[in-house]
């Protein structure tokens, strides 16, 4: 596989990085180079501008409000936005449900949520997991009675990313008890605000406030929010997480993490030399880099692998496995390199605090905030021991 750069894909980064360059406001790149939560204005307001260039949902095909991108065109300009710090596109809507809706999706779907995700207006929060169903999510409980012209849905659905922000939500939902278990699951789509539906807070370790549980009670539910056909939502939320896999890695955020960590090695001081320099530490950062390189080797193989041999080999769940425990490696890095400041607890800058806010360089707030939600990388998205099953059954035969 050649993977030398073609002169039209380094002319399309430049081409990015100067839009970047123009438009990005430099407060938003403040901000999200910290790497807290994202706030829903920043994201809004970078939806906005990438929506005028034609950028907002770079995934999309040109039919649907898309740029049409090829798969390592969108890398580049992912990559790009990452490391200027630009905020991250809202991933429920425009990555995750907008290709369900577009592909399976009735006309009048697409006609109504669609512009919303490409224009920022609408917000939207997932309702797959529940406290019973993580990655295992065929075993959900949460159950859709059809009522004539509307379902009546009561459940519990919990770790819900950046549901307080949402205007709508798509979830699972038995409407087939009696079926087999991928078979009775449907996939519907509900304003946040419809009665009997409760989105609550979830304050992770991080102090912040970015998951949430959700409580469905009595929720009426129309029949016109049905994606696709009813007991087919097993296949269609496999669609939703398989689109998604050679992306699995976060490559452009290891990058951006892997530049903080040695900017932090070159200036951070240990026994009076800088802390790059320490050999032990100097080699695990080496060790690091070398595979972050190899990642993104995987990654560029799994954009352009296609056909039958592609489905086969799992390598979504490679790219899931080294790319959460990457993050994790290089977090722990960070804090070794911070020394005693990793300790000190920096709120969200933005945040009233008065006079509190601890006192220190520039690089230090987010750190240890950041560590701590990553611990969970390996969690979601598909616990990484479920992802080791898949790998054994589909490329071992075990």
């Amino acid at each position: 596989m050649n993977f030398d750069a073609d002169p039209r894909d380094e002319a399309f980064r430049e081409e990015v990085r100067a839009f970047i360059r123009d438009n990005l406001p430099a407060e938003l790149a403040a901000r999200n180079r910290l790497g807290y939560h994202p706030l829903r204005a920043d994201t809004q307001a970078w939806t906005e501008i990438l929506h005028q260039k034609g950028w907002s949902v770079p995934n999309w095909p040109k039919d649907y409000g898309g740029p049409g991108w090829t798969p390592l065109q969108r890398h580049i300009f992912e990559e790009e936005c990452f490391l200027a710090g630009a905020p991250a596109l809202s991933t429920q809507g425009p990555t995750l449900v907008g290709p369900v809706i577009y592909t399976f999706g009735t006309a009048t779907q697409k006609e109504r949520y669609l512009p919303g995700m490409c224009n920022g207006a609408e917000f939207w929060g997932q309702g797959f997991s529940e406290p019973n169903a993580g990655s295992d999510l065929v075993s959900l409980r949460t159950k859709a009675v059809r009522d004539g012209d509307h379902y009546i849905v009561n459940g519990h659905k919990i770790w819900s990313s950046e549901a307080q922000f949402a205007d709508q939500v798509f979830f699972l939902a038995r409407t087939d008890p009696t079926a087999k278990p991928q078979r009775g699951i449907s996939f519907l789509l509900i304003d946040a605000k419809a009665p009997g539906l409760t989105i609550r807070p979830i304050i992770s370790i991080d102090k912040a406030h970015s998951l949430n549980e959700m409580f469905f009670d009595n929720v009426c539910v129309p029949v016109e929010n049905l994606v696709g056909e009813e007991g087919k939502g097993w296949s269609y939320a496999k669609f939703l997480l398989e689109n998604e896999r050679a992306f699995s890695a976060e490559v452009p955020r290891n990058r951006r993490n892997m530049a903080k960590l040695l900017h932090i090695a070159r200036t951070e001081n240990f026994r009076g030399q800088p802390m790059i320099e320490a050999p032990g530490f100097a080699e695990r950062v080496a060790q690091a880099q070398i595979d972050l390189d190899t990642l993104e080797f995987l990654t560029l193989a799994a954009i352009y692998e296609k056909g039958e041999g592609a489905a086969k080999r799992p390598l979504g769940s490679v790219l899931k496995i080294k790319g959460s425990e990457l993050q994790q490696r290089i977090h722990t890095l960070c804090l070794e390199a911070l020394g005693d400041r990793a300790g000190i607890f920096y709120p969200e800058p933005w945040e009233a605090h008065g006079n509190a806010y601890p006192p220190g360089p520039d690089y230090a707030p987010g750190i240890t905030g950041d560590m701590l939600y990553r611990r969970a990388a390996t969690i979601y998205g598909g616990a990484n021991e479920i992802q080791r099953n898949i790998i054994a059954k589909q490329m071992l035969g075990l």
